[in-house]
């Protein structure tokens, strides 16, 4: 990877986000969010969905089967699925023990076997083999909820959406834009923080800054351009060097999640699976 391709994190100059003993008003604080939203768009203008897809039933079944693993480890196995079951009514007709062994690496390989099974009938029985366009509709397919949905809905249909996963709920609680813990609170709160437009980028930038800086144990806050805006400063490591050697994927010269990134990814391709690529928990000690 070429250093000069990937604009590195690096400290800037540290002051007070919110003034020590003062509240901060709602008015400065949503200036401030989207102070870091623009932030963050420099700093990831290629931001994306870390999970590869052709099609809209492939980018639903990718994500189900994010559940509690890495999209890496998803990437390493959807190519097999999606050779042996490439519509909704190929995966409907699969029989449930070749499903499982073939999603195995992903984990939880028997529950999500019996929602890919239960949503691509679904699929085929109600909505014509087509993936629907709409959440409300997204929502009755057997392991969809709303995450998954707002998922499919915005990098699929270009309706915008909040994805609130691990990533997304931290660092808007550490950013001081909701205290709230249920997935379905901060979406509302931060709904309305941003204009509707920004719901999707905003979704893959504050993931993509989570996975590569502002990690669950180990945040590299000496490392991080939005240091100046964040009240959780120094919760993690603020020594400049110390902090550099925490930046994950392409920020710090490894290879990425997708095997097939999108045009304008600086970084590394993913290996494939058996290639050598390790696709456990990240250095932080939390899924990718």
């Amino acid at each position: 990877m070429a250093e000069s391709n990937v604009r590195k994190a690096a400290p800037a100059a540290r002051t007070a986000a919110v003034k020590p003993g003062k509240p901060e008003s709602r008015l400065a604080m949503v200036r401030r969010a989207r102070k870091i939203n623009r932030e963050l768009a420099e700093l990831y203008p290629y931001a994306h969905p870390e999970l590869d897809f052709e099609n809209p039933f492939e980018l639903l079944v990718a994500t189900v089967l994010s559940a509690q693993t890495t999209d890496l480890r998803v990437n390493q196995t959807t190519p097999v699925l999606f050779a042996k079951y490439p519509t909704p009514e190929d995966m409907a007709a699969a029989e449930p023990e070749v499903l499982e062994e073939i999603i195995r690496p992903t984990g939880f390989f028997r529950a999500k076997a019996r929602s890919l099974l239960g949503l691509s009938a679904a699929l085929r029985d109600n909505f014509g083999g087509e993936v629907p366009g709409r959440l409300e509709d997204l929502v009755t397919l057997p392991g969809v909820g709303r995450k998954t949905a707002n998922v499919v809905l915005g990098n699929a249909f270009g309706v915008p959406g909040i994805t609130v996963d691990t990533h997304f709920g931290r660092l808007a609680r550490r950013f001081g834009w909701t205290a709230e813990e249920d997935p379905e609170k901060v979406e509302a709160a931060v709904a309305g923080i941003f204009p509707k437009s920004e719901w999707t980028m905003l979704s893959h930038r504050v993931v993509f800054h989570g996975r590569r800086v502002c990690h669950s144990r180990k945040p590299a806050c000496g490392a991080c351009p939005i240091a100046a805006l964040c009240p959780s400063y120094g919760e993690g490591e603020t020594d400049p060097e110390k902090a550099a050697k925490l930046l994950k994927y392409e920020l710090g010269g490894q290879p990425g999640q997708r095997l097939r990134p999108p045009a304008g990814y600086p970084g590394q391709a993913a290996a494939a699976l058996g290639a050598g690529a390790a696709a456990g928990a990240n250095g932080d000690g939390e899924l990718g």
